[in-house]
């Protein structure tokens, strides 16, 4: 049922953003977070509820922007100077990549590729649709689908 409001929500942050990139990725996080959430209890209005989730990340998007503005550019780089990295962050890096790298191994081969091409190459959807040759709205299922069996594998994985 929430796949049917993806469009309009794009459309709507695309609008209000500008950027439909940046409105897509937005829609995406919104959809997980929606999917992932903890309670039980049944979303009474889903249009709603998406739209509000979508908003609140934009607004926290804005916050961390504006966080990062206001701090000077010589602390930032002093920060940079004098932080290492910990070989045990290394290491937990390096599993997490391995964790992700196996989710990914499970997906159908268009979903994976999909997610990839957006996530990293930066393609727009219709960009994907084109290249693999399927609808965008298939595409935008991908992702979305992609997302969510990723995040709750690294879970389950990292829960063990």
């Amino acid at each position: 049922m929430l796949e049917n409001y993806y469009r309009e929500l794009v459309c709507f942050l695309n609008a209000k953003l500008g950027n439909r990139q940046v409105a897509e990725d937005v829609v995406h996080d919104a959809y997980v977070r929606v999917l992932e959430r903890a309670s039980d209890t049944p979303i009474e209005q889903p249009r709603a509820f998406l739209y509000r989730t979508a908003l609140n990340l934009v607004i926290d998007g804005h916050r961390r922007n504006a966080l990062r503005q206001v701090e000077p550019l010589d602390v930032l780089d002093n920060e940079e100077r004098f932080s290492t990295v910990s070989p045990q962050a290394c290491l937990d890096h390096g599993q997490r990549l391995d964790m992700l790298e196996r989710a990914l191994a499970q997906l159908p081969a268009a979903c994976r590729d999909s997610f990839l091409l957006r996530k990293l190459e930066g393609l727009s959807h219709q960009e994907i649709a084109e290249r693999l040759g399927i609808s965008r709205s298939l595409v935008e299922k991908h992702i979305v689908n992609a997302m969510k069996h990723c995040r709750g594998r690294m879970r389950e994985w990292d829960a063990h």
